[in-house]
């Protein structure tokens, strides 16, 4: 018997056939803590309302898109936005190296 929900934040399952493998091994749910472009993103308290209990494998997007979402909702909801762009600085991550690493 496998854990019923896998929160998956290791960076390498983030698509849905990778995922597919916490299935297999018994998980009935995976949530993606990565983008995932071709399976349903959801941000909770902006689409979080689109989740039908049928999906088994969903991306909860990215840290950047969890903060900025929410806010931009609610401005959103309030008095409008025709356009907007965003600046995020964002730590090197594990899979980019540093200019004066190896």
């Amino acid at each position: 018997k496998g854990a019923e929900i896998i929160v998956e934040c290791t960076g390498f399952y983030t698509s849905a056939e990778k995922s597919q493998a916490h299935l297999d091994a018994g998980a009935k749910k995976v949530l993606i803590s990565a983008p995932a472009g071709e399976m349903k993103t959801i941000v909770y308290n902006v689409n979080d309302d689109t989740i039908d209990g049928n999906d088994t494998i969903v991306s909860v997007a990215s840290c950047t898109t969890n903060c900025l979402a929410p806010m931009a909702k609610a401005l959103h909801d309030s008095f409008g936005i025709e356009v907007g762009t965003m600046t995020t600085i964002h730590a090197y991550t594990g899979t980019q190296s540093l200019v004066d690493g190896p």
